[in-house]
C-alpha cells in the first residue's frame, strides 16, 4: 500500500505560501516539492515528511549579476533529491564516507568509522539509524526497521526493495535509462532477469547538474529478480539525459574485466559545454579492489568488504560465503546468480563522457595509466589488502577554453600507505586523450599518527583555475575547507581567512565557487564537543567584492537572508547547506523551514519551542535583490546553545551524512 508519508502536495503549498522572504540581501524561493517517492508503496508506514536537498544551480551564462539587475525568480533551475530517509552508503560518494578502505556496510562498521573520525557520543545511534532508517523500532529492528537505510539495500537479493530517493530538477522528478530494460548493456543483461515490479520504484537516483538542455547525475540499476535472487545489474552508474535520449555512462576502462564491465559504478559529477557537447566528469570503476590473483598464483584479498548474512538479515540463511564472493571476479561466474557479487567494491579512476545531443558518447580516463595500474600505483597499497586506489573528478570548468577537472587521487605516503588527496586534472590536448595531474600543494598527507589530515578534496574549480575543497583532520580533527589558486604555493584554509566566522576546531565544506570567486558551503556554527554541531551556510568572497559582498569577507547566508522580523517570511527559514552559485550570484541551498516562523529571528531560535518534526528540510533558491547594499545586512543575533536535541537539526538526516561527507559541489 503507499507509504502514508505526509503528502508533499501539502507541504509545497504552506512552503509557496511563504512565497519570496524579503530579505535583506537574498530573496528566498522556495523550490516545488513534486517527489512521487509519497505515491509509491513502501515497507514503512510514516507521516515523517520527504527531505528535499539540493545539489546545484543551473549557469547564468553571460547574465549580469543579480545585484546590479533584476532577475526573476523563475530564471535559473535547482537541481536536487528527495529523500524518504538514511541512505547508509551516499549515492553522491565514490567510496562511501571518502574512506578508502571501504568496509562501511554494517551497523557496527558504520559506528566504528563515526567513533574514530568524530568520536560523538551519540554515533551508535547514527550507525543503527544508517543501517536500519529514520524511525526504527530500537526493539526490533529486523522487524520494524526504519525509513531508508543501508540494511533494506542489503537486504534487497532477499527481502526486494522500494524506492529511497529520487533525482529533480526545479523540485519535479527526473526519468533515467535505469528504468528502460533495453538500455541496459552488460555482457550478462540475459542473466539478470526481468523487472521486479516497477523499475522507477525500486531505484535511487540523484540529479547533479542541468546545462543546456542536458541533465546528468547518478542513478542505481532497478531491481531485477530471477530463479536465484534479486540482483541489482549494477550499484549506481552516472546518467546524462540528451533530449529525448536517456543515456548510461559505462566504465570507460577498455581492458576491464565481466566483472567491472557488468557490476562496475560510474558517476556523473560535474559537467560543462565543451565544442557543443557535454562533458561529464566523474568516477568510472576499473577493477575489483575486494580480492587480486596475481599472474604468480598470489592474492591480495579484504574479507571486511564482505558483510555477513547475520548483520543483514539476523539470520545465517541465506549465508553469504567469501570464497563465493572471489569467485565474482571469474569471468565465467553468472554475476547474477550469486548474492555475494550485490556486494563488488571496485578500485575507481577520475573518468569522462563526451556526450552529443543525439546521445552520442566520447569516453576516457583522466586518470593515467591502463591494466592494473592507474597514476603509477597499483590496486592495491602494498602494506594494507583493505586500501585501494580511488580517484574521482568531481567538477570541471573551461580555462583558456581547455578543460581543468578537480577532485582526488591517490598517493602513497612514504611507501607507508595509499591516501586519498586533493588533485586537478589539465587536459593535454583538445581531443582530452591525455591528462596531467596535480596535487594541490599544501595539502600533503604524511605518515603517523600525528599526521594533518586522513584525507583532502577538491570539490569546485572555476574558469579563473581558482579550487575549493576540504581537508579532513586526522581521527576527530575538524573537516576544513580551504581555497587555493592554481600557480599559488599553497591552499588557503577559511579559519585562517576569516577567522571571526571559522573559528578554531570548526567544520568546514566548500561546496562550489563562481567565475567571480564566491565560495559557498557550510560551517558549524555552535561548540558542542562529542555532539553533532548545528550547520550553516556561508559565503566568502575570495578576490573582488560582488554588490554588498566585501572582498575576503564571509557571511552566514542567515545573515544575508534576514530582515529583522521576526512575523515575516524570512523568519521562516534557516539556511544550513549551500550548494551551488552561478555568475549571478543566485545560489541553490537546503534550508529548515518552519511553517509559523522561527520563535524570534537568532541564529539558534526554536521553531515552536523545540517541537519535534516541527521544522523540514527544503530545498531552496536564494537571489540576490537588486541595489543592495552592505548597511542592508542584518546580523542575527547571537543565542545561548540549546540542547543538541533539536527537532530539525541535530543528527537527522543531513548531520553526519553532510559531516560524514555528502560533498555537494557545483560550479556554475
Amino acid at each position: 500500500m503507499p507509504h502514508k508519508m505526509l503528502k508533499l502536495s501539502t507541504l509545497a503549498i504552506l512552503v509557496a505560501g511563504a512565497s519570496q522572504a524579503s530579505a535583506a540581501v537574498y530573496t528566498i524561493q522556495p523550490i516545488e516539492q513534486n517527489s512521487t517517492l509519497v505515491d509509491q508503496p513502501y515497507p514503512v508506514q510514516s507521516d515523517r515528511s520527504l527531505t528535499y536537498v539540493s545539489t546545484g544551480i543551473e549557469s547564468s551564462g553571460t547574465d549580469e549579476s543579480c545585484f546590479t539587475t533584476e532577475c526573476k525568480d523563475n530564471s535559473y533551475k535547482v537541481t536536487g533529491q528527495a529523500l524518504r530517509g538514511s541512505q547508509g552508503k551516499p549515492l553522491q560518494d565514490t567510496v562511501a564516507y571518502n574512506a578508502n578502505d571501504q568496509q562501511a556496510n554494517s551497523e557496527d562498521s558504520l559506528w566504528r568509522y563515526c567513533d574514530y573520525n568524530l568520536g560523538y557520543q551519540t554515533c551508535q545511534d547514527w550507525a543503527k539509524r544508517e543501517f536500519f532508517g529514520l524511525d526504527f523500532n530500537d526493539d526490533d529492528e529486523f522487524n520494524a526497521p526504519g525509513l531508508g537505510g543501508l540494511q533494506k539495500k542489503s537486504a534487497a537479493w532477499v527481502n526486494g526493495y522500494s524506492s529511497n530517493s529520487q533525482g529533480l530538477v526545479d523540485g519535479s522528478p527526473v526519468t533515467t535509462f535505469a528504468s528502460d530494460l533495453t538500455k541496459y548493456h552488460g555482457s550478462q543483461t540475459d542473466k539478470l532477469g526481468s523487472f521486479k515490479g516497477s523499475a522507477e520504484e525500486s531505484t535511487d537516483s540523484t540529479v547533479n547538474g542541468v546545462v543546456g538542455d542536458f541533465v546528468y547525475g547518478i542513478t542505481s540499476s532497478a531491481l531485477f529478480t530471477n530463479s536465484s535472487g534479486n540482483p541489482r545489474a549494477f550499484d549506481k552508474r552516472g546518467f546524462v539525459n540528451a533530449g529525448g535520449n536517456d543515456i548510461a555512462l559505462d566504465p570507460v576502462a577498455k581492458d576491464e574485466s565481466p566483472l567491472v564491465s557488468n557490476m562496475g559504478q560510474t558517476q556523473a559529477n560535474a559537467g560543462v559545454l565543451f565544442n557543443d557537447k557535454l562533458l561529464v566528469v566523474g568516477s568510472s570503476a576499473y577493477s575489483p579492489s575486494f580480492y587480486e590473483k596475481d599472474a604468480n598464483g598470489g592474492e591480495r584479498y579484504d574479507e571486511s568488504k564482505l558483510p555477513s548474512a547475520k548483520d543483514i538479515l539476523n539470520t545465517d540463511t541465506p549465508s553469504l560465503d567469501f570464497n563465493d564472493f572471489k569467485a565474482c571476479t571469474n569471468s565465467s561466474t553468472n554475476l547474477y546468480a550469486s548474492w555475494e557479487c550485490q556486494f563488488s567494491t571496485f578500485a575507481n579512476e577520475a573518468a569522462f563522457w563526451l556526450v552529443d545531443a543525439n546521445g552520442e558518447i566520447k569516453s576516457g580516463s583522466i586518470s593515467s595509466g591502463t591494466g592494473a595500474q592507474r597514476d603509477g600505483l597499483a590496486v592495491f597499497d602494498s602494506d594494507n589488502d583493505s586500501l585501494s586506489f580511488q580517484a574521482s573528478a568531481k567538477s570541471v570548468a573551461l580555462v583558456n577554453g581547455s578543460p581543468l577537472a578537480a577532485g582526488y587521487s591517490t598517493s602513497d605516503v612514504n611507501g607507508d600507505f595509499y591516501a586519498m588527496q586533493a588533485a586537478y586534472f589539465t587536459a593535454d590536448n583538445a581531443e582530452l586523450t591525455s591528462w596531467k595531474r596535480t596535487f594541490v600543494p599544501g595539502l600533503s598527507i604524511k605518515p603517523g599518527d600525528d599526521r594533518d589530515f586522513t584525507y583532502t578534496i577538491a570539490n569546485a574549480v572555476n574558469n579563473q583555475s581558482m579550487i575549493v575543497g576540504d581537508a579532513k583532520g586526522n581521527g576527530q580533527k575538524p573537516l576544513r575547507a580551504y581555497v587555493y589558486k592554481v600557480g599559488a604555493p599553497n591552499a588557503e584554509f577559511l579559519d585562517q581567512l576569516a577567522p571571526s566566522l571559522f573559528f578554531k576546531n570548526s567544520n568546514s565544506h566548500a561546496s562550489a565557487v563562481n567565475n567571480h570567486d564566491q565560495v559557498v558551503g557550510w560551517v558549524d556554527v555552535s561548540t558542542e564537543t562529542k555532539a553533532e554541531r548545528r550547520h550553516r551556510a556561508f559565503s566568502y568572497m575570495a578576490d573582488t567584492a560582488q554588490g554588498p559582498l566585501a572582498a575576503k569577507k564571509a557571511w552566514l547566508l542567515d545573515d544575508l537572508t534576514n530582515d529583522g522580523k521576526q512575523d515575516s517570511n524570512a523568519n521562516k527559514y534557516r539556511i544550513i547547506n549551500a550548494t551551488g552559485v552561478n555568475d549571478a550570484g543566485v545560489i541553490s541551498a537546503t534550508a529548515l523551514y518552519c511553517e509559523n516562523g522561527y520563535d524570534n529571528t537568532s541564529q539558534s531560535s526554536f521553531c515552536n519551542g523545540g517541537e519535534t518534526g516541527a521544522e523540514k528540510y527544503v530545498s531552496v533558491k536564494l537571489t540576490p535583490i537588486n541595489g543592495a547594499k552592505e548597511s542592508d545586512i542584518i546580523v542575527r543575533k547571537a543565542q545561548d546553545d540549546e540542547p543538541v536535541k533539536r527537532s530539525g537539526g541535530s543528527l537527522g538526516i543531513l548531520a553526519l551524512t553532510a559531516l560524514g561527507f555528502i560533498g555537494f559541489r557545483r560550479r556554475k
